[in-house]
């Protein structure tokens, strides 16, 4: 009896503690169609929509809901450490005149010195179908210094592709023409993105002198002078090659992320892959890259990025590579990681080396 007595008490347990994990789910999923958007989360835990999205589609499903929450002990996330005192932030500022309602910008300025600082514009992830300005790991560069621009732009639902690129190097002109105001050096400007953010990062630094991506005629430069790459894209054609028997996505399927980005199916639209594809613009007067992937990463392989690092080597572009033993996609839990990126920066940016003489 006593057995019996044990085995519907942990029953009833289990079941208590599954609702408890599948009831927020279901109230927060507004249109009810059975996955979250980040749009669907609360804004403060917008920010850790990448650790719950594990599989990088740019939804959340109710097992990875359920995953994440039995990771954090059913504890809401936090929205992350706070800003440095001092910091002064300009919400949803319009780097386009009448533009779209994703073409905005948050801008972190530390106080102020009298000088010109550098500045760092991330880039989010979220297969290009989601994800938000508002999270990333920036926030130490504020503690060197530096000026941070979060931006959001154009979605694949929005637009295909060149629309977020154009949107990107919008962003990139619109902090340059505001430089003087703010106390940004114009002529110091690093990039750092993860996923599909990595990708749009990568593409900003190889597509510095490519008319066909600017989106506008415009007297103002997009190029940037740093590029911190997290386990972005950068061969769509062989994305489905490079994820190996562990791979999540079809990445050639005519509803893949990269598909719904330029607009069909990668391998019958090859010349729209290549078009996107980082890889395709390296040159030699490309800026340096710093390029961080994990060696499990199951919605990436690890192999986009050694394409990218090896084609910026034989350009003979300062590239380094860091593989992350045991990480899947953006799962970089040794701090010293996001340490590096910031010294990157600060080597990079604000040490640059010498302009050779005309």
């Amino acid at each position: 009896m006593r057995t019996l007595w044990t085995v519907f008490l942990l029953f009833w347990g289990q079941l208590a503690l599954a609702q408890v994990h599948s009831t927020p789910f279901r109230n927060l999923d507004r249109n009810g169609d059975g996955v979250l958007t980040v749009e669907e989360l609360p804004v403060g835990v917008r920010p850790n929509f990448g650790r719950i999205d594990r599989d990088g589609d740019g939804k959340i499903s109710p097992q990875e809901d359920t995953a994440f929450r039995n990771r954090r002990g059913a504890r809401t996330p936090s929205a992350g450490p706070t800003l440095p005192e001092g910091v002064r932030v300009l919400n949803d500022v319009a780097y386009l005149e009448n533009g779209h309602e994703r073409q905005v910008l948050d801008l972190y300025l530390p106080k102020s010195t009298g000088q010109v600082r550098p500045v760092v514009i991330w880039v989010h992830g979220g297969g290009w179908q989601t994800g938000d300005k508002s999270g990333g790991p920036w926030r130490p560069l504020l503690e060197q210094g530096f000026a941070v621009a979060s931006i959001n732009y154009r979605l694949s639902q929005h637009s295909i592709f060149p629309a977020q690129i154009n949107d990107c190097k919008a962003a990139v002109r619109w902090l340059r023409d505001h430089a003087a105001e703010y106390e940004l050096d114009p002529q110091c400007f690093g990039v750092w993105g993860s996923s599909a953010g990595g990708h749009l990062v990568a593409l900003l630094g190889t597509s510095g002198d490519v008319a066909d991506l600017e989106g506008a005629e415009s007297k103002t430069s997009s190029r940037v002078q740093a590029v911190c790459d997290w386990f972005g894209p950068t061969d769509f054609l062989k994305m489905n090659e490079h994820g190996g028997p562990n791979g999540r996505i079809d990445h050639d399927a005519p509803n893949s992320p990269e598909a719904r980005l330029i607009g069909g199916a990668v391998q019958s639209h090859q010349e729209a892959a290549r078009r996107a594809s980082p890889l395709t613009y390296v040159t030699a007067d490309d800026p340096p890259f710093l390029i961080v992937h994990g060696d499990q990463d199951p919605v990436v392989g690890m192999q986009q990025s050694l394409l990218l690092h090896k084609a910026l080597t034989a350009a003979k572009v300062p590239s380094t590579l860091t593989i992350v033993p045991g990480a899947g996609h953006g799962q970089f839990r040794d701090p010293k990681i996001a340490e590096s990126c910031i010294e990157f920066f600060e080597r990079v940016l604000k040490n640059p080396p010498p302009k050779p003489a005309n």
